[in-house]
């Protein structure tokens, strides 16, 4: 009787332990900056998380393909003690929706991002809803995208002060055609909670198609007035969402 006591009591501790766990606090924020951008224009996003006493880290993948950008994500993800918010921007979103079926990952936010099904490639989701810019270039070798400096505060960050959307067009990372093209397997928002910011004035991706692949995927989602560079120009609307994903995704 005895022995069949403590067994009891063990098992009711474990399992006390493991909801603990499962409930804790998210305070690690990974974040995964889309393409034609780096991690720099973050910044001030970053700042005010942490102020609010989250733990932030950003990830400034290759974009030479789709695996290489999910491999740089994980070796992130590694460094992390405890669960992880992951945060993806436009292309990113595809990263993040390979990425995010680690275990360790307790939800994901889309901001102004790509949400996949699984099998789809960005291609073809931005295919499927045309975005209103049309300044995408390539390379002289075939190989790589950008966005011409020219139409990129038009295009990319409108709402953005001149000098600042002028140095995120010289600093502007080239995605390789490859991580465009590139169809992804079974997306992470099927299995956790899942958050979307869409940009209502974005012309790098479509809002309509932002808020189709939202609701496809039944992500709680927030609308913000503001370019595809929301991260840069709404820092605290942005800030908030992540903020209020962080705590829910530890109930």
């Amino acid at each position: 009787m005895k022995r069949l006591v403590s067994t009891l009591a063990l098992v009711f501790a474990t399992s006390i332990i493991a909801f603990a766990a499962q409930a804790a606090d998210v305070k690690n924020i990974v974040i995964v900056h889309g393409a034609l951008a780096d991690g720099s224009g973050w910044r001030k996003a970053t700042e005010i998380l942490e102020g609010r006493g989250f733990n932030v880290t950003i990830v400034q993948e290759p974009i030479t393909s789709l695996a290489d950008d999910v491999a740089a994500t994980n070796r992130v993800l590694d460094l992390q003690d405890g669960p992880s918010l992951l945060v993806g921007h436009s292309y990113s979103g595809m990263v993040i929706s390979e990425a995010g079926n680690r275990g360790d990952v307790a939800g994901l936010v889309y901001v102004a991002a790509f949400q996949p099904e699984k099998g789809e490639s960005l291609l073809d989701l931005a295919g499927s809803r045309p975005p209103a810019g049309n300044s995408i270039k390539q390379t002289k070798d075939g190989k790589f995208l950008y966005l011409d400096p020219a139409a990129f505060a038009m295009d990319f960050a409108a709402d953005l002060p001149k000098e600042d959307a002028a140095f995120l067009a010289k600093s502007q990372v080239f995605a390789a055609k490859e991580a465009f093209a590139a169809k992804v397997g079974e997306p992470a928002w099927k299995s956790k909670k899942s958050w979307s910011i869409v940009a209502t004035q974005d012309r790098s991706i479509n809002p309509e198609l932002e808020r189709d692949m939202a609701k496809r995927a039944g992500s709680l989602v927030t609308e913000v007035d503001a370019s595809h560079a929301v991260f840069a120009s709404q820092p605290e609307k942005v800030a908030d969402v992540i903020e209020e994903a962080a705590r829910q995704s530890g109930k």
